[in-house]
């Protein structure tokens, strides 16, 4: 079987053909530059409508073949810009029946990722995916891929491209500000992490404020993209940990900044885990991954009728179902002598008090917050020396008001290091698929009320994950690693901390994960001082409709 697809969710036009034995027989494109400013929807449309009549004879062509051998027509059905989708559905509607051929539309985000594992050796990543329009930190789990990470305004590529047109740099913006940075010192700009999430638009306004406060661009350049990728990376090595994955995948047109390919190799290697990135001609936007992605969706959902072909503007990576996934066990394996191995720290056995005379010795882990080879030292230093501060003091303050959580023994702020009671107990995550429904219930009302105890505090988790919270030997809930914690009394804060649980759960067992959050809700806002405020603010993050084009 023989797909056709058609490419134009932004600026690229593209199409490509791909039989059902994966080989890719054509791809070709015209990629839109805009004489200034960014890409307008209008001029996306134009174009595409321009250059896919000229890309389809194109791509034919280079396969040696003709309309009657294509068998199914694919297209981009989003997410993207309106009409540059609309455009791109009445081509495949029009030449779908002018030849006499079945349709299908397809998600844009997930052809990148599927593109990538047919063109590598990769089989079951942590994907991060980054483009102009999107910044998502990808897995697959139960059924479909989900969204670990994403940002929380505006996508990378939108913030190089923003940059790159108000400096003068042109568009795209990348490329420059890559090359530039090669000259470039360090200066600081803000480094924005919450939970699994990324946030640009303050990292945007720093760097231009920088540079019109007379900062030298190679500098400016430099910062900015060592700050962008390094939260883009930190993110992707905390979705690596969770998930346990021994695979990291990179796509996405800014998966062509060489700098951004070798961090994320150097963070895989710290995790005994393998970097994979498919050819350039496949990162970015091309005609071939919606081919394939047709292919491998029309095997087992049939191919759609003509009048169901509309688009989606945002459509969102998590509302596929992708039974063409295996959950294949590619888990990292650790050595011996760690006990965990998180995203920030590795967490080794030891004990208090050993070889002092008259004290029996006790158990204990040390934390080390080890150096990341994929930071520059001015940011790693920075971050790891404030994080392990920041978590010594609000272990003590949760503790000192009734919080159950480990002992805190010691501190070593030029090691980056805490020593802490050792936990015996059993992982929530690990717990959610085996216990019945009541069991889950009371523990989920539980959970509810410890987080509604903690935010009481004004005390943000930043990293709630079921990862991070345990039962211990003595059947209490204890919550683990505040590494990424802070004090903040905002509500959108705390409704950001529940909704990094929410997507937390959905990654360990999407069919339970709405009901099991439902419940962690309504003990939250049953305990809670504001309830009204946190459910309205949730509510409202969920349906801003962020990171799409």
């Amino acid at each position: 079987m023989i797909s056709l697809g058609i490419e134009g969710t932004a600026e690229k036009t593209g199409v490509g053909i791909v039989n059902s034995d994966g080989e890719i027989l054509a791809i070709c494109g015209n990629q839109l530059y805009p004489e200034e400013g960014g890409i307008h929807p209008r001029e996306a449309a134009e174009h595409h409508s321009y250059w896919i009549p000229k890309l389809i004879p194109r791509a034919l062509d280079e396969a040696g073949l003709g309309f009657d051998d294509i068998d199914l027509v694919s297209f981009s059905r989003g997410p993207g810009l309106g009409p540059a989708l609309r455009i791109v559905a009445t081509s495949a509607r029009t030449l779908a029946l002018s030849i006499n051929k079945p349709i299908i539309g397809v998600n844009h985000c997930i052809g990148h990722i599927e593109i990538g594992k047919l063109t590598t050796d990769a089989t079951n990543p942590v994907t991060l995916y980054v483009s102009g329009g999107n910044s998502q930190v990808i897995a697959y789990e139960s059924g479909r891929y989900r969204i670990f990470g994403e940002t929380l305004d505006i996508a990378v590529g939108n913030c190089l491209d923003h940059f790159g047109r108000e400096t003068g740099l042109g568009h795209p913006g990348g490329p420059v500000i890559e090359k530039l940075a090669k000259k470039g010192s360090y200066i600081p700009l803000p480094y924005t992490v919450k939970g699994m999430d990324f946030s640009f638009s303050g990292l945007l306004s720093a760097s231009l404020r920088a540079y019109k406060n007379g900062a030298a661009i190679e500098d400016v350049c430099y910062s900015l993209q060592e700050t962008a990728f390094s939260m883009l990376v930190e993110v992707t090595e905390r979705a690596l940990s969770h998930t346990e994955r021994d695979e990291v995948l990179l796509c996405g047109g800014v998966a062509a900044n060489s700098h951004l390919r070798e961090m994320l190799d150097t963070m895989a290697k710290q995790h005994y885990a393998q970097f994979y990135m498919p050819d350039m001609k496949y990162c970015g936007d091309n005609g071939a991954m919606i081919a394939w992605l047709g292919l491998l969706t029309s095997k087992y959902y049939g191919t759609m009728r003509m009048g169901d072909t509309n688009v989606i503007q945002r459509y969102r990576t998590d509302e596929v179902d992708v039974p063409w996934v295996k959950d294949i066990n590619n888990r990292i394996s650790l050595p011996d002598n760690l006990l965990a191995k998180g995203a920030e720290s590795d967490i080794v056995k030891s004990q208090w008090f050993d070889g002092f005379e008259g004290f029996d010795p006790i158990d204990v882990v040390v934390k080390k917050r080890l150096p990341k080879a994929y930071r520059i030292p001015e940011i790693d230093n920075k971050i790891r020396k404030l994080r392990t501060k920041s978590e010594a003091k609000i272990l003590s303050h949760a503790k000192a008001s009734g919080i159950i959580t480990p002992i805190l023994y010691d501190i070593d702020l030029e090691d980056k290091s805490i020593t802490m009671s050792k936990i015996e107990g059993r992982i929530v995550k690990d717990m959610i698929d085996d216990i019945t429904d009541d069991a889950r219930k009371e523990l989920s009302y539980r959970i509810g009320e410890y987080i509604a105890d903690i935010h009481e505090l004004d005390i943000i988790h930043g990293d709630l994950t079921t990862s991070n919270m345990l039962i211990d030997n003595n059947n209490q809930l204890v919550f683990i690693d505040f590494g990424l914690s802070y004090y903040s009394n905002l509500i959108e804060d705390k409704a950001d901390d529940l909704l990094v649980l929410k997507k937390s759960i959905k990654s360990v067992d999407y069919d339970v994960a709405l009901e099991t959050f439902n419940w962690i809700l309504e003990s939250y806002l049953k305990h809670s001082n504001n309830p009204d405020d946190i459910r309205d603010k949730i509510e409202e993050i969920e349906h801003r409709g962020r990171y799409t084009h």
